[in-house]
């Protein structure tokens, strides 16, 4: 899998950490953007801010410079989760921040990296929705609605580029095992959470040849949770 690329945004949480091993231990070339500089460690680092178009298109253009490795990849992990109230005591300006940070990069990066995926001919695009997308919770009413919007964006990409060379398929988490989730609900059951090991393995297969038959699936990975 030398010859490939794939660009994960969010590489450096705690799922995209775990997403970044997997695509490394493949074999892929792994690039990485972020927002401050950081150490080499493996993946290619880009210093980008992907709520800007400029910022997706300086990440596409890293990903690209490799002509012996072309980008035949895109796993979208930017987001986030902040609790609220009911839609009542929901301000408008905390929805729609859910909205852009969950939705915006998503959009902008498979914006400015599907001229490069349908050039490769088997390009694959996969993108990180929630379990609230479809069965919402209360206090998360932005959280819910950007979720499903990343999963209907996903749906609408397979459609539009299935005959183009493009994939796109979206999991479906519920609560990742990671250590700023144990830390926000100590007193959970956390032997019902997923690892991000588990999950990145799902967002491998994804993204790689051997998922060539699917495209606009929603794959959940729930665990027990």
């Amino acid at each position: 899998m030398t010859e490939r690329t794939v660009l994960v945004t969010g590489g450096t949480g705690g799922l995209g950490g775990a997403v970044t091993a997997a695509f490394l231990d493949a074999g892929w070339r792994v690039v990485v953007p972020q927002r401050e500089a950081g150490t080499d460690d493996g993946p290619v680092r880009v210093v980008a801010d992907l709520l800007t178009p400029e910022g997706a298109a300086r990440a596409v253009e890293a990903a690209t410079a490799e002509p012996a490795a072309p980008l035949r990849a895109v796993v979208n992990l930017v987001g986030g989760y902040a609790a609220g109230g009911l839609v009542h005591e929901t301000p408008v300006d905390d929805f729609e921040r859910m909205l852009r940070l969950n939705l915006r990069p998503t959009y902008l990066v498979t914006h400015a990296a599907l001229p490069h995926l349908m050039a490769s001919g088997d390009g694959a695009v996969v993108c990180v929705s929630a379990r609230a997308a479809v069965s919402p919770f209360p206090g998360a009413s932005g959280y819910a609605t950007a979720k499903a919007a990343v999963r209907a964006f996903a749906e609408t990409v397979a459609v539009e580029y299935r005959q183009r060379g493009v994939r796109c398929n979206t999991v479906l988490p519920s609560v990742i095992d990671t250590p700023a989730n144990r830390a926000a609900q100590p007193g959970a059951d956390h032997g019902r959470w997923v690892p991000p090991a588990e999950i990145a393995e799902v967002i491998r297969f994804l993204a790689s040849p051997e998922s060539a038959p699917t495209s606009g699936a929603s794959i959940p990975v729930y665990g027990r949770a």
